[in-house]
């Protein structure tokens, strides 16, 4: 594992092949008899044990996602919080997993969530211990067993994790953490036939690659894809808090986040007084030591990656600025401001999942719907204006999964999370995401009387 600020060495991981993936999986299968049998009380313990376990280690977690990921100091004590706060809020769901009592005549009909069995959740590199949470929660809660792989790049603290589910007293090989190469463990998770469902976060190119192996099998699967999401932004909006939280919404975890407003929509009478705003809070973006706590953005996670970003961004590029970014060692990037005017521009069309975001003018309203909606993704985003009823009005046009109004907020624990279109296939976290994780089972008791003669 390298460190991204430094590319320096932290950790040797040693990835399991297919016969220890399919043996972990034999052990998930074979501990998910008891796991469900467990009451729901006392699964609910056993859970909110794992919470404090969590939050009694969150600063050592939040310091192993520093040197693993390159996240700032600050969001990685958050997502270590987030973590633990997930955990709590699912550890209420064991005793809520209630079912229905349906009229029908000449019985009782009442339905049943059952469990479903072994849940493969594939984890992405950029928020290693927050998206391992949002499935591994709701699916232990639910009765289900978890063998979950993280990214190559980043499995540290999916590792330590799974130590501090033992140490809470979760009974052995119920939650497993098996590091690899997607192409061996995660592909295993897919075509085993003892993994009941498969919940995988990452590019929509693998998402598509992971449905087509479930279909084939009949496995339920949710996805949560890329996204190019549109920060939308009228002109009778406040401006000055608008381009003041507009870097925040692309550039926090160095825009390696697929819910990043990386296209900003300008009504046109306020586009160069936007643009002239948005300069200093872009060149105000600290990019330094992601340990340092006034750190705002980190480095890229790899080389490769960093490469790859910057193919966006060409030397013909229509720039309009940049921020700054440390040299010397590390994955660095700097925060970069685009106007491009052809809207076919892979810029806006393309997620480039870095700190680059571009800036478009539109004319009205129906526009500004318009062009928030050109885009194969509907994952997030955001609206700015001071008129509720137009608020209301782009929320229901725009195609997209999470919307917030002068604000860019996406991701709650206890409200629905998903995408539109190309972003994804079905809901995470809020209070309904552990029936993502059972089956409905429909039960009929006669109460009619027998008619046939005693002897």
């Amino acid at each position: 594992m390298i460190n991204p600020a430094t590319e320096q060495v932290v950790a040797t991981v040693e990835g399991l092949d297919e016969a220890a993936t399919d043996e972990a999986i034999a052990r998930s299968r074979k501990a998910f008899s008891s796991w469900r049998a467990i009451s729901p009380g006392d699964r609910a313990r056993l859970l909110r044990r794992f919470a404090d376990a969590v939050d009694a280690d969150r600063e050592n977690l939040a310091r192993i996602e520093v040197a693993n990921s390159g996240h700032t100091i600050t969001n990685a004590r958050w997502e270590a919080g987030n973590a633990r706060d997930v955990l709590a809020y699912y550890a209420g769901a064991p005793e809520r997993l209630i079912g229905q009592q349906i009229p029908v005549a000449d019985g009782i009909d009442v339905t049943f969530h059952e469990p479903l069995g072994v849940v493969g959740a594939i984890v992405p590199w950029n928020f290693p211990m927050p998206i391992a949470s949002w499935a591994f929660a709701p699916a232990l809660a639910a009765g289900n067993t978890v063998v979950l792989k993280p990214a190559e790049l980043t499995p540290l603290t999916a590792l330590r994790l799974a130590e501090l589910a033992l140490d809470a007293g979760l009974p052995e090989h119920v939650f497993q953490v098996l590091p690899g190469r997607g192409s061996v463990v995660g592909q295993r998770f897919v075509d085993h036939p003892d993994v009941a469902k498969i919940v995988f976060t990452g590019s929509t190119e693998v998402g598509r690659q992971v449905m087509t192996g479930c279909a084939a099998r009949i496995k339920p699967v949710t996805l949560e894809l890329g996204g190019k999401s549109a920060n939308v932004v009228f002109a009778d909006a406040d401006l000055a808090q608008a381009a003041a939280t507009a870097p925040s919404a692309v550039f926090d975890n160095a825009g390696q986040d697929c819910c990043a407003r990386s296209r900003i929509l300008v009504e046109r009478s306020a586009y160069d007084r936007f643009l002239e705003l948005l300069e200093p809070a872009v060149n105000g973006v600290v990019v330094t030591d992601p340990t340092d706590e006034a750190s705002e953005m980190g480095p890229l996670i790899s080389e490769q990656h960093r490469q790859r970003v910057a193919a966006f961004v060409p030397d013909d590029s229509q720039v309009a600025f940049r921020g700054k970014a440390p040299d010397g060692a590390g994955y660095w990037f700097p925060p970069t401001v685009l106007t491009p005017t052809d809207p076919n521009d892979r810029v806006l069309r393309e997620e480039i999942f870095g700190p680059v975001v571009s800036v478009v003018p539109f004319e009205d309203e129906a526009d500004a719907v318009r062009i928030a909606n050109d885009s194969p993704f509907g994952l997030s985003g955001s609206i700015w204006t001071r008129d509720l009823g137009r608020a209301l009005r782009v929320s229901r046009g725009i195609e997209s999964g999470n919307l917030s109004v002068n604000s860019h907020s996406s991701v709650r624990y206890w409200t629905p999370f998903g995408g539109f279109k190309s972003s994804g296939l079905g809901r995470e976290l809020g209070p309904d995401a552990p029936l993502a994780f059972t089956e409905t089972k429909n039960v009929f008791i006669s109460t009619k009387e027998s008619t046939k003669e005693q002897p």
